[in-house]
């Protein structure tokens, strides 16, 4: 994967993301997910890290330096991925993806027998030019995973809000839970006080959650 000529601003905020090639899944059960994870955290980092000398008990209390980025939030779906980030450093992105794409795909083509691309080309990036769009995202990024019980929500609404939002709780390859305050060691991925502080408190994060998924509803 080759790095792309793109100057990644410091101080400035981006939605980071890419899918399997031809549309693939990446993620075929929890240890892959949980695999990604782990190198959200272990890889960002700027000196170079040998993870399988890391032991998968350790990993989140691994002391990995200097950070290439400050990541916001995240979401892993069966066949993509998303990550709002900042750069930390210089470069830091272009860095962070290169680590982050080539460590995932060597672990995924070792365990499954298979060679070529795994991802859909080079990381896509979208800059964000205002508050309100930051914001914004903090929602799209989570509310992903209700593609997976009701594909087509976003057109036709949720049929079931309480069982949506119970989905979301439970599920474990997103930063949403990390947003409730949960304590679970996926949390050090997190940078998020790099970030405005849209959300103090959980019942701020739920209640915007809310009103992105009440404003996707149909009016009948």
């Amino acid at each position: 994967m080759s790095q792309r000529k793109v100057d990644f601003a410091h101080n400035e905020f981006y939605h980071i993301y890419n899918r399997g090639n031809s549309k693939q899944t990446i993620f075929k059960n929890s240890g892959d997910y949980q695999r990604f994870q782990q190198m959200l955290f272990a890889m960002n980092a700027v000196e170079a890290v040998t993870f399988r000398f890391i032991q998968k008990e350790k990993m989140y209390s691994y002391d990995r330096g200097e950070s290439l980025v400050a990541i916001g939030a995240y979401c892993l779906m069966p066949n993509h991925f998303h990550i709002l980030l900042t750069p930390a450093i210089e470069s830091g992105v272009q860095k962070f993806m290169l680590k982050l794409s080539t460590g995932y795909s060597m672990y995924f083509n070792k365990k499954y027998e298979r060679t070529g691309s795994l991802f859909e080309g080079r990381f896509k990036s979208q800059y964000v030019n205002s508050d309100e769009y930051l914001k914004y995202l903090f929602s799209y990024i989570h509310l992903n995973p209700l593609k997976i019980i009701e594909p087509e929500w976003k057109n036709v609404g949720l049929h079931n809000i309480p069982k949506g939002k119970m989905f979301l709780e439970k599920y474990r390859f997103s930063s949403y839970v990390d947003f409730l305050k949960e304590e679970r060691m996926e949390s050090k991925i997190l940078n998020i006080e790099k970030f405005p502080e849209y959300f103090p408190k959980k019942d701020i994060f739920l209640k915007e959650v809310q009103e992105w998924m009440n404003y996707q509803q149909p009016i009948n």
